[in-house]
């Protein structure tokens, strides 16, 4: 069974790239409006089956700037989906150092800084939002990427063909650089041996064969490997069944250099062998 049609919430923390995320919507041929009231959601989605707008190609830009946003916001979905449209949330965040940087460089005030300051309202805006956070479908973290990266992500999630089941990103990360805010599961491979202590492995990493091969040769590499996609069967029909599309899958090391490219690389190997739409990045990789 094809993906169902979904009406898509695209929300978040000002500056973490909410109007990036509808152009690349737009320019996918959704029908995307901005800064739309929650109240009106339900009259946008009505609107849009008159007119006969596709019900998996219309999206609303929604954020903090209306008021009592967190109830109106729960309560458009409510009804939303009480009226039989199915809802999908996608949540833009960032690192507080980032979207202070972010309004910096672009001289702008925080809609919520008042006459505080520009950290007040990131904190401000990060507690109104908590709740919409928690139930979003969908939490991308834009700490790391530039427009293009984080329009490349929209593209993927979005702009693929209908083919069954979850669409995955698989990240590698350093355990020493925090976990990836956005993961859904996150599983370390600290426990095989680390090739930064072998001279001629240590300037490679997890995408070059030697490393690899060593990797997928250790003791208990194959059998975590075994494991874990048996895992991944039962937590994606799990989700499948909850109407989750999109996850976010995190592979650890210490650095995010070696061990956790090479077996996020084979992770996201054995998805794509079962059929599931797989997108694999390596944030820490270069950060040495």
């Amino acid at each position: 069974m094809s993906m169902e049609p979904a009406f898509v919430i695209v929300t978040g923390m000002s500056g973490a790239g909410r109007s990036t995320a509808a152009k690349a919507l737009e320019d996918l041929g959704w029908f995307v409006i901005d800064n739309l009231p929650p109240g009106l959601l339900f009259a946008m989605a009505e609107e849009a089956g008159r007119v006969k707008l596709a019900a998996d190609k219309v999206a609303a830009v929604v954020d903090v700037r209306s008021l009592a946003f967190t109830t109106d916001l729960n309560a458009a979905i409510e009804e939303l989906e009480a009226r039989g449209v199915r809802v999908r949330v996608v949540f833009l965040e960032a690192s507080d150092e980032e979207l202070v940087r972010r309004f910096e460089n672009v001289r702008r005030p925080h809609p919520l800084q008042g006459e505080g300051r520009l950290v007040d309202g990131i904190t401000r805006e990060r507690g109104i939002l908590r709740e919409v956070r928690a139930n979003a479908d969908l939490v991308i973290d834009t700490s790391s990427h530039n427009v293009h990266e984080l329009r490349n992500k929209i593209v993927n999630f979005f702009g693929g063909d209908d083919r069954p089941g979850l669409r995955v990103n698989v990240v590698s990360f350093g355990f020493k650089y925090g976990l990836p805010v956005d993961a859904d599961l996150v599983v370390d491979c600290r426990f095989l041996p680390n090739p930064h202590w072998v001279p001629e492995l240590r300037p490679m990493s997890g995408l070059d064969a030697p490393v690899r091969d060593y990797v997928l040769g250790q003791p208990g590499a194959k059998e975590f490997l075994d494991a874990y996609e048996e895992v991944l069967r039962v937590v994606a029909t799990g989700y499948a069944r909850e109407g989750k599309s999109y996850a976010t899958l995190a592979v650890g090391c210490t650095g995010g250099k070696h061990r956790s490219v090479a077996m996020a690389e084979q992770v996201a190997g054995r998805l794509r062998d079962r059929g599931m739409e797989v997108q694999v990045s390596h944030r820490d990789v270069g950060r040495e």
